[in-house]
């Protein structure tokens, strides 16, 4: 098949740009409350520890139900398992002013339903990401999906900002709420399970899939003390985890530390907080560009995962330390430009290692990933809020996410790898030789 034919725009396209657009709307929903956790404390009389909590309330939830929205996924398909949670977490989204002004513990629980809802946006995504993504194509294809998250942060930043100058915090979530419900409406009659079974989906396109699902009896067959004791498994389990105490803090706290550190107001504040996820969506597509260009010239696939993640979580220690004395908000946005484009080069690494270790059993791996991961959104948020409050500065909060970021990095540099683990790719080669690819060949 010819390179012409496989950039055609083809169904998995479609379905790849509404998984994307799922999770930028996931996390335009996680984000608004950051930027809106601004106005409500001055309104509401929170305290920074009371605001870290409520900010930490949506990981109970998320990581409560991750394992379960996997195993969900994997049994009934992607397809209805991302709708029901789209429509869940729009819901509670929208039922959020009203539990903020009946008292602290409302919110708590809508914000925990929240994060129930959320919780099978990644399971789901990679359920369908196994079945309609040739092995290479995964890198680029994981990415672009996981560059919602950066889109979504910069749109749940700017347009929360925009709105509660314009009507107040309550319409912020009214109107990411109803975007959800819109994006359901479009899914349902848009996405199949698999590509055998969609009516659409042309010859040429199914001859490239071909081979990218296991079969059911195999999918179901779990095999947990294999991948359970695998170190390359549980590389990845540690790198998620220290990616995300990054992550979470950024986007939990960059509105208040533009805020309160750096003396601007609320909408300055969303707006400089808005600007390093570009950097993280730019970053992240150039790295995965540049890492399948490099898995196709005979690159080591390990090789490359390696390197990406170990200069991404290297690279926002380097800098997270350097922001530890800065004053000038303009340095300080300099320096967190840097550092969240550093999360997006490893973008294009652990996200797209689960399905080369494990493509057949991918979204209940990626449920137990996240919800080890998800450990820093409720401990490192609320962490950071006391940190903060005790200190007075953002500098122990930045020190602990450097030394964790450095941690991450040595354990994926020494246990990584990106061979499979479940036999599902016997013919897959690390040089990105591919079954699929070889079986268009002969068709």
């Amino acid at each position: 098949m010819s390179d012409r034919a496989e950039r055609a725009w083809g169904r998995r396209h479609t379905l790849l740009i509404l998984c994307f657009l799922a999770l930028l709307i996931a996390y335009t929903d996680r984000v608004n409350m950051s930027v809106a956790a601004v106005a409500m404390r001055e309104q509401l009389g929170w305290t920074q520890t009371t605001k870290g909590f409520v900010l930490s309330a949506f990981f109970v939830g998320y990581m409560l139900f991750m394992i379960v929205s996997g195993w969900l996924a994997h049994r009934y398909g992607g397809k209805r398992v991302l709708a029901a949670a789209v429509v869940t977490w729009s819901v509670f989204t929208l039922l959020t002013p009203w539990a903020a002004t009946r008292s602290t513990a409302a919110l708590f629980a809508v914000r925990i339903g929240l994060g129930i809802g959320e919780a099978a946006v990644l399971p789901a995504a990679y359920e369908l990401l196994g079945r309609w993504v040739p092995p290479h194509e995964r890198t680029r294809a994981v990415t672009r999906y996981m560059s919602g998250i950066p889109c979504g942060q910069v749109l749940g930043f700017i347009g929360t900002g925009w709105i509660i100058a314009q009507s107040g915090w309550p319409m912020a979530f009214y109107v990411f709420g109803g975007i959800g419900l819109v994006w359901a409406a479009v899914w349902l009659p848009n996405v199949t399970d698999d590509p055998g079974s969609d009516p659409h989906i042309s010859r040429r396109e199914l001859r490239l899939l071909r081979g990218q699902s296991a079969a059911p009896e195999e999918q179901r067959a779990m095999p947990w003390r294999r991948y359970l004791t695998a170190f390359p498994v549980w590389a990845i389990f540690v790198t998620h985890f220290c990616n995300n105490w990054a992550l979470y803090l950024l986007i939990s706290w960059l509105p208040s530390y533009f805020r309160d550190a750096l003396g601007l107001s609320i909408s300055n504040a969303s707006l400089f907080a808005a600007a390093p996820w570009l950097a993280t969506f730019v970053t992240a597509n150039l790295a995965a560009m540049a890492a399948d260009k490099a898995i196709a010239s005979g690159v080591s696939v390990t090789l490359v995962r390696r390197v990406t993640i170990g200069v991404g979580l290297v690279g926002i220690a380097i800098f997270l330390m350097l922001a530890r004395d800065v004053h000038s908000p303009t340095m300080a946005l300099t320096l967190m430009c840097a550092a969240t484009g550093c999360l997006g080069i490893g973008m294009a690494g652990f996200p797209a290692n689960w399905l080369d270790i494990a493509p057949g059993h991918s979204a209940v791996l990626v449920g137990i990933s996240n919800t080890i991961a998800t450990i820093p959104g409720i401990a490192g948020v609320a962490i950071t809020g006391w940190l903060v409050e005790t200190t007075g500065t953002y500098s122990s909060a930045f020190l602990l996410t450097a030394a964790v970021s450095v941690g991450g990095a040595v354990f994926y540099l020494l246990f990584g790898s990106a061979r499979p683990l479940d036999g599902l790719e016997t013919a897959v080669r690390e040089q990105g030789q591919t079954a699929v690819e070889t079986t268009v060949q002969r068709n």
